[in-house]
């Protein structure tokens, strides 16, 4: 017994504290620092001993917990390149270094700081395009959607290999969607840049909602195409070498600002930074979203369950997830039923969480067949235990409004570069005979 506390103590003794230059700082500059410093969305910066010394307890809470990082993807089906899970060991070593007394350390020991370009996730964009106008966000009442109109200029077609949205006051966006308008395309005609044009809220009409059969079948939205999203917890999208999107020459991009007040009256001009491909890609990422507008959600149901299923209508590779809904959003799951009749689950989000809506890449993209179905399930909580619930007792339909509510699930194909992607979604017209 003697032997045995005599090795313990002797363990200790020759076991190197944990310090935060040597220990922490490398994992904080891995999984943390690229939300957790000045102008992003976290609340505190961690970039240095002193800013992140008050915060260790709270560190060791959020990891061991598993609040921090924000990642929501069930490891039972599929693995994700943005994967933000901290590993056992990262975990293990932040709660020792705040149990330790959160020790500084030998400053030789850091790391050298990373190098972030100011106000941008994606790096210093090639080019900077802005609402031609700041919105005045009132500070009460409901604000309906608005179209903004920015013109590119752009006399030739242009690959994207990063694209990130930056509002100026983070605080009055509720989401922000950026579209690509093509020459002549028929969607979102009439819209003249300098106006922020209000769109009606899409829910539908009281008389409406009495008709509404929901039978599951999806709504794609592929036209016009969505360039980049923003909302709470995201930052910019960045796809692979040799994938890019493609915004074509003369192309106007158009945003879709989600404005909600917030008690003061402020303004917002909306920034979209670009990075443009080196060289023109092999592929063409194209962004499209599946939705279901029909559904009704009872008062006080816990788990109401809403499908969106739509069929391939060629072999498609799917290269990233991004299921949205509003407060009452409880779980999401992305599904593959293929042509023979099996079925895979390509993502589940078993607690969803409002304020981080995150994008999910896998590892390796998903190769579908011609006919594969594609499901999109959707949970909600209208229940009187769902934190955040506007009114327990309503029966709740899609609207634009975060106190009702969407069934939306975005996905990202890669097609050839020559393809026209849209193809991927539209059904065959049948061959007609020669008279």
């Amino acid at each position: 017994m003697l032997i045995g506390v005599l090795l313990t103590g002797l363990l200790a003794a020759t076991t190197a504290p944990i310090t935060f230059h040597k220990d922490v700082a490398p994992i904080l500059q891995k999984r943390c620092q690229g939300c957790h410093r000045p102008g992003e969305t976290a609340p505190m910066s961690l970039l240095t001993y002193e800013q992140t010394r008050p915060w260790a307890k709270a560190i060791r809470e959020v990891v061991l917990s598993k609040r921090m990082p924000p990642w929501f993807a069930d490891p039972n089906h599929g693995k994700f390149s943005n994967d933000r899970s901290l590993p056992q060991a990262e975990i293990a070593t932040l709660a020792a270094w705040a149990d330790g007394g959160a020790r500084a350390g030998d400053p030789k020991d850091a790391p050298q700081p990373l190098e972030f370009a100011e106000g941008w996730s994606i790096g210093k964009p090639d080019v900077v395009l802005e609402m031609p106008l700041e919105f005045p966000v009132p500070a009460e009442g409901t604000i309906d959607y608005r179209f903004i109109t920015i013109p590119t200029g752009f006399t030739e077609d242009r690959w994207v290999q990063a694209a990130e949205m930056r509002p100026t006051d983070r605080s009055v966006v509720h989401h922000a969607v950026v579209f690509v308008r093509e020459p002549g395309s028929r969607a979102l005609r009439g819209l003249e840049p300098g106006r922020a044009v209000p769109i009606r809220n899409s829910a539908p009409s009281a008389a409406a909602r009495e008709k509404l059969i929901d039978d599951g079948a999806a709504r794609l939205a592929i036209d016009p195409e969505i360039l980049s999203v923003y909302v709470p917890g995201t930052s910019g999208q960045v796809w692979k070498p040799g994938q890019a999107k493609l915004i074509k020459a003369g192309s106007d991009l158009v945003l879709q600002m989600h404005y909600t007040s917030n008690g003061k009256p402020v303004a917002d001009r909306t920034r979209v930074g670009l990075i443009f491909a080196a060289q023109p890609p092999a592929q063409r990422v194209f962004s499209m979203v599946a939705t279901n507008q029909k559904f009704r959600i009872p008062p006080g149901a816990p788990a109401h369950r809403v499908e969106a299923r739509f069929t391939l209508e060629e072999p498609a590779t799917l290269s990233a997830f991004f299921p949205h809904m509003h407060v009452r959003g409880k779980a999401f799951e992305y599904r593959a039923v293929y042509p023979g009749g099996e079925t895979a689950v390509l993502l589940r989000v078993p607690s969803y969480d409002f304020n981080w809506q995150l994008f999910y890449y896998p590892e390796k993209p998903i190769a579908l067949p011609k006919g594969t179905r594609l499901e999109c399930t959707a949970w909600f909580d209208n229940s009187p235990n769902k934190p955040g619930n506007p009114d327990p007792t309503a029966e709740v339909f899609w609207g634009d409004q975060s106190w009702e509510e969407m069934a939306a699930g975005f996905m990202d194909f890669v097609v050839d570069a020559a393809a026209d992607p849209r193809q991927l979604f539209v059904p065959k017209k049948p061959a007609t005979g020669s008279e």
